[in-house]
């Protein structure tokens, strides 16, 4: 089945608007957390940037579920009956093990603990690679083009048999 690129455009503009405000939600608390915005107090897990990471995308996956599903893929239906949600967490806990690691590395191998390395190895680097994952992970897994899931559905069934032939190929009279 083709992409129209107009389509892909569409998707890939709004997911990662969606994502753009999760992550700024996701960096301002994960700044919050470990690196604090006074220097009137000791920031709540100074000593703690990965359970201050993870903490942080919680909310920010929270965020970035809703607005995905309402707006980014509005036009799909959820492959599983609690609409993604399990799928949609596994994709997204999975793929935020890559900013987690770019993290460590940063934090544990290279021994950077500063601001910027915490947020160019987390928040950059990582978020980087995690978005690109998340992106075609959840539009193949979670929120499926219509067609393609009662094209999928009919297979299952025994309805038709598999289609091997090009679906961009016009029909034959």
């Amino acid at each position: 089945m083709a992409v129209h690129p107009r389509r892909l455009f569409w998707e890939v503009s709004t997911f990662l608007t969606v994502g753009g405000v999760a992550t700024l939600v996701s960096l301002l608390l994960f700044n919050l957390f470990v690196h604090g915005y006074s220097r009137s107090y000791e920031p709540l897990l100074a000593d703690h940037a990965i359970v201050a990471y993870i903490v942080a995308n919680l909310v920010g996956m929270t965020l970035s579920y809703h607005g995905t599903r309402s707006w980014a893929f509005r036009h799909r239906e959820p492959v599983h009956s609690d609409g993604g949600r399990t799928a949609y967490l596994g994709i997204t806990v999975a793929t935020m093990t890559l900013p987690v690691v770019c993290l460590w590395v940063s934090r544990n191998l290279l021994h950077r603990s500063d601001p910027l390395s915490d947020n160019l190895s987390a928040n950059v680097i990582g978020l980087a690679l995690g978005t690109t994952a998340r992106f075609f992970l959840i539009r193949a897994w979670v929120f499926r083009h219509p067609d393609r899931a009662s094209q999928e559905l009919a297979e299952m069934v025994g309805a038709t048999e598999p289609s091997t032939s090009d679906p961009t190929a016009p029909a034959a009279p």
